[in-house]
Formats: C-alpha cells, structure tokens, sequence
C-alpha cells in the first residue's frame, strides 16, 4: 500500500521536471544541430574538405566508442558528474567554435579546418556522456520524463531549423550573410549549454519527484547516485542488511541485453534507416525544385517537426504502441522507406517528397520513444539505468551506421 505522503512525492514537481527534462534534452543536441545547420558556411569555408560528411564522421566514432566504454562501466560511474562533465564540454566547445571564427575572422584554412573536426569529436565525446547518462537516470524514473528529454531532443533540430530559415531570409546568401548566421548560432548554443549546466547542477536533484525516485533506486542497490542525492539534500544512504543486500543483486549487463535484445535491435534499425535517408540524401540528391535553394532546408525543417510530433503521440495512452513484436515488425516495414525515397526523387514532385520526409520524421520520434518508454518496465532501478545506457548504446550504434550506410546513394554519381 502506498502512503499518501509517498504518492505525493512522487507526483510533487513533476510537471516541473519534464520541463527541465525538455531543456536538458534540447541541450543534448543543441550545439550538433547547430554545426549541421551552419554546413553551407563551411562548405563555403573549406569547399575541398567535404565538411558536411567528415565533421559527422568524426562525431561519430567518438560517440560510440566513448558510450561503448561508458555503458560497460556504468554501474561504477558517478552519474551527476558524467551528466556534468558532458554539459560542460557542450558549453565550451560551442563556445571555442565561436572564440575560433572570431580569431581566424572567418578565414578557411586547413588549420582551422582541424580545429572544427576537434571539436566534432569532441561533441561526439560530450554527447556518449550525456545521452547515456540522461536516459539511464530518467529510466528509473516516470515514462514522461524520458518521453519529454527525447522530445528536447527532436526539438533542438526543429529550433535550429527554424533559426535557420530565419537568417537565410534575413542575411543576404553571401559569406558576410552566412558567417553572421554562424556566429548567431554558436552564440546561442553556448548559452543554452550553460542553461543546461545550471539546470542539472540546482534545479533538477532538488525537485521532490526526483529525490524520491534516487532515494528509491538507492535503496534497490544504485551505487552511481549518491552524489545526486546529495545535491538534493538526502546525505547518506539507508543502511542495508545481508538480507537486503541480497535482493539488491541486480542483472548483469549482459542479462539486461539478452533479455532485451528485440529492444536494442529495434533502436539500432530505428536510426540506421533515418540516418541512412536524413540529412544527407534530403541534401543533395532530391534533384532541382522549384524552391530551389530553399528546398533542402524545407525539407530538413519538415523532418525535424515532424520527429517533435511523433514524440508527443505516446502521450496519449491509446495511440502508444506497446506489443514488442508489432514494434518490431512496425520498425522492419520502414525498411520500404528507401524504395519510396529513391522512385519519388526521381519520379515524383516536391509535395510527395515533403510527405515522405514527414513520415519518415514522425515514425522516428514516435517509436523511439515506444521503445525508450516500454523497455524498463519491470526491473529494478540499477538495472532501468543499465538497460537506458544500452539502449542509447544501440541508437548511436545505428546512427553510425546510418551514416555510413548514405554514401551508398552516391554510388554511380562519379564520386
């Protein structure tokens, strides 16, 4: 029987807590989003370089290989830090981005060029930290958080987009015009990082509904929370019997794996196939259109709020998709995707494109959040946080290979 002072625990600040959870997800991808936003200043920078594909290639490897290293060692590692030193390294990484374009004045170069892919890897770093740390600590918490953080996510693409469309109409299409859109970007991106720094820090372990939901994990045997919960007022840890200690034992990584192992390869083919299509076919192999050079940006702006909406659909309690195996088979069908794509760009005009595009959006936000939301049901804290951590594992697995998986839309285009 829950008591009445424990259920309003864990309802106090709730609606608070998906707010920062917002935010804090939007500041996961903020700085990315604003690097990928601002690719035709670099293109017009370095126009030998090819920065729209190497900066991602060089994220990429440093995300996967940080969170690979990360999610084995989880259960060791102090949570509040990690999330810590991953907001950190967002705030001033934007903010060397921009110390970097002023000091350079703008000028290309191969040295400011390795300086730019440094600092990709060092997004890359930033978001293993981050990513992994946030959605391994609100596993363990209410479905909505996790649903509100990934929302962030998706949100931080359709605000980029939007200031995007903003200064492309506002700035004449000139290396002055782009370079004052870039530098407008990283200026608030550093921002919104150190927003996200200070929120995290103060904000988030005070509010009731997260304290109740550390202390509970704490109590089911959590070991990475303690500097959490500290922050939040609760200084030392309830001590623990033979007994107890023993139904604290939780899975082990691997367990958590091969019991969920529908769940990771669904977040794996999830990305593989959106990354595969976004953004780089959207970019340069949909033909010439009648928006011209407005269409790529029109496109990517449909996808990323399109991806926002689907995040919210779960909301609503009928529409959530929770069968494991029509999860499944929902996420193999999109494979149907690239077909469509490939006759519509060369076939088809640009409302059949914008349509395409907007499904392909919205069925990536709505079933990553299905999935991030179903798996941790029924397992104890530790293992909710390990199984988070596994997951994203596999997200950013998929994005890796959705990435590699784009340069096969070159193949005959004399590259």
């Amino acid at each position: 029987m829950v008591l009445p002072d424990e259920a309003s625990k864990r309802l106090e600040g709730k609606y608070i807590a998906m707010v920062v959870c917002w935010f804090l997800g939007n500041g996961c991808l903020f700085s990315w989003n604003s690097m990928l936003t601002i690719e035709d200043y670099y293109v017009y920078l370095f126009p030998n370089y090819h920065p729209s594909r190497v900066l991602t290639l060089v994220y990429q490897p440093f995300a996967l290989g940080t969170l690979a290293i990360l999610a084995y060692h989880e259960a060791k590692i102090n949570t509040r830090r990690r999330n810590l030193f991953g907001y950190t390294l967002f705030f001033l990484s934007s903010l060397a981005i921009l110390v970097m374009d002023l000091a350079t004045s703008g000028k290309g170069g191969l040295g400011t060029f390795i300086g730019i892919c440094i600092i990709s890897g060092v997004f890359g770093v930033a978001d293993a930290n981050v990513q992994g740390g946030m959605v391994g600590d609100l596993s363990y918490m209410r479905p909505e958080f996790i649903q509100s953080y990934v929302a962030g996510l998706a949100a931080s693409g359709v605000i980029t987009s939007a200031l995007r469309l903003i200064t492309k109409a506002a700035f004449e299409n000139s290396q002055g015009g782009l370079r004052k859109g870039a530098i407008l970007f990283f200026a608030i991106s550093s921002f919104f990082e150190f927003l996200c720094v200070l929120l995290y820090a103060y904000v988030f372990p005070k509010l009731p509904v997260v304290k109740y939901y550390r202390s509970k994990a704490a109590s089911e045997g959590s070991k990475t929370i303690a500097s959490d919960l500290a922050a939040g007022g609760i200084q030392a840890l309830p001590e623990t019997d033979d007994v107890e200690s023993k139904n604290q034992e939780r899975l082990s990584n691997k367990e958590l794996l091969l019991q969920n192992i529908d769940y990771a390869i669904d977040m794996f083919l999830i990305y593989a196939l959106t990354l595969s299509i976004f953004p780089g076919f959207l970019s340069e192999d949909t033909g010439k259109h009648s928006l011209g050079s407005w269409y790529a940006l029109v496109l990517i702006s449909m996808y990323n709020v399109w991806d926002l909406i689907g995040r919210y659909i779960p909301l609503i309690k009928p529409l959530k998709l929770e069968s494991r195996k029509a999860l499944t088979t929902v996420i193999i069908s999109r494979v149907l995707l690239v077909p469509a794509f490939y006759f519509t760009s060369k076939y088809g005009d640009q409302g059949w494109m914008i349509m395409l595009t907007s499904i392909l959006g919205l069925s990536n936000g709505y079933l990553t959040v299905c999935v991030l939301t179903s798996a941790p049901k029924g397992y104890k804290g530790p293992e909710q946080n390990a199984l988070g951590n596994l997951l994203v594992l596999f997200l950013l697995g998929g994005i890796f290979a959705g990435v590699t998986l784009d340069w096969l839309w070159l193949i005959g285009k004399g590259w």
